[in-house]
């Protein structure tokens, strides 16, 4: 049965602050290191009805340890019971948390990064950490678009030996930040690599104005996307980021066309793949084959597809308006686990499209259906006219 006496010799520093004793404060003490805690007891001083405050410190060691803090709680028969039970789960805690501290580089690091942003120009600034280990600058090409790049000042970390009662224990690892001496980790939104020229002399105006050069290479290849982008409709990607170098245009009848642009060639001919239904992408490949010879690389992208393909690439508010759907026929959706129909029923009557993992379903419970290889002929689910799925190399 506790005591007071016990209670003090077990946790000489929790102490009551009332004659009820319903409140104890002091700290608890754990390889050496006394955490700071608060205790409030019921009137009749049950655990189980008890408020356990800690300081954010004891708070951040036992993250991922309150439900078996709360049932040591709900069990104990008294206060010293559970203080004992709390304090072996703070000692497994620290056991397996190695704490991060993060030391403050010297005034000096402050100093260079504070001035190297003055003089590239605090509006060029978008973000910075409480340390200064990330920082994100803009940048706008010569079209007006803005760009970001993330510098990530590279951390080295040291383990900080603690001591305690005549024991060392490595409770802690120490970050420094080498730069200038060593280039940040620089990330930036674009189709190809970008890497930074860097000496011990450089600065983050250097990679700033590395970052300028590499979006003036690009400003051609981004002006051919933004046009198919404003003049299409893109099916895919739906939300194209800066570095998405592909495209799916709708062409009408539901069919489509994939393309692939070179960024460093972007008004050269891309990859083209069409996809819809053979009486109506078969001749879009006859005209590509036929007409290559007209592509002209001083014309924009678009405009040599049109040109080649013989067509006017439709606008989506058109197309809307028409009988154009690209709603899977079996599901109903648009959308289906990132995937879009890319299936059509050759009847041109019908031209139904269908994601190809819903029709692969479909078939493959049909009687009549039969697989060669990689191909499924079956009958389609609208029409009941003969349909062929080839499966991709990813399993539907």
């Amino acid at each position: 049965m506790e005591t007071p006496a016990s209670l003090m010799q077990q946790c000489p520093l929790l102490l009551p602050q009332n004659r009820a004793k319903t409140v104890y404060e002091g700290f608890i003490t754990a390889q050496g290191r006394d955490f700071h805690l608060r205790i409030l007891l019921p009137e009749d001083l049950q655990l189980k009805n008890a408020r356990l405050l800690c300081s954010w410190q004891l708070r951040a060691i036992l993250s991922g340890y309150h439900q078996i803090v709360q049932q040591r709680m709900q069990h104990s028969s008294d206060l010293m019971t559970f203080m004992m039970e709390l304090k072996m789960v703070l000692e497994v805690a620290l056991k397996n948390k190695q704490e991060l501290h993060v030391s403050l580089p010297p005034p000096q690091f402050y100093s260079i990064l504070i001035e190297e942003i003055g003089t590239l120009g605090w509006d060029k600034l978008v973000y910075a950490d409480t340390c200064f280990s990330t920082i994100k600058l803009k940048a706008e090409d010569a079209s007006g678009r803005e760009h970001l790049i993330t510098l990530k000042l590279k951390a080295k970390g040291e383990d900080c030996l603690y001591p305690s009662k005549g024991h060392i224990l490595p409770l802690a690892r120490v970050l420094s930040f080498p730069y200038p001496a060593e280039s940040p980790d620089c990330f930036v939104d674009f189709p190809v690599s970008f890497s930074v020229s860097w000496t011990p002399k450089s600065s983050i105006v250097n990679i700033h104005n590395q970052f300028l050069t590499a979006l003036e290479s690009l400003k051609t290849f981004w002006d051919v996307m933004d046009e198919i982008d404003e003049k299409t409709w893109v099916l895919e990607p739906e939300k194209p980021t800066r570095s998405a170098t592909a495209r799916r245009i709708a062409l009408g009848n539901n069919a489509s066309i994939n393309i692939d642009v070179d960024p460093r060639h972007p008004t050269m001919l891309p990859e083209c793949c069409f996809l819809g239904a053979d009486h109506v992408v078969k001749p879009l490949g006859i005209k590509l084959s036929r007409n290559i010879h007209l592509w002209d690389p001083e014309n924009s992208l678009l405009q040599n597809l049109k040109d080649v393909l013989e067509i006017d690439f439709p606008a989506r508010a058109i197309l809307e308006k028409s009988d154009f759907s690209m709603d899977c026929g079996i599901c109903y959706a648009y959308q289906l686990d990132g995937a879009i129909p890319d299936q059509v029923c050759d009847n041109s009557q019908c031209g139904q499209p269908f994601h190809q993992m819903c029709l692969y379903e479909w078939l493959r419970g049909l009687l009549t259906s039969r697989q060669s290889f990689n191909i499924m002929f079956g009958e389609c689910p609208y029409c009941s006219k003969p349909i062929t799925l080839k499966m991709s190399g990813r399993k539907p």
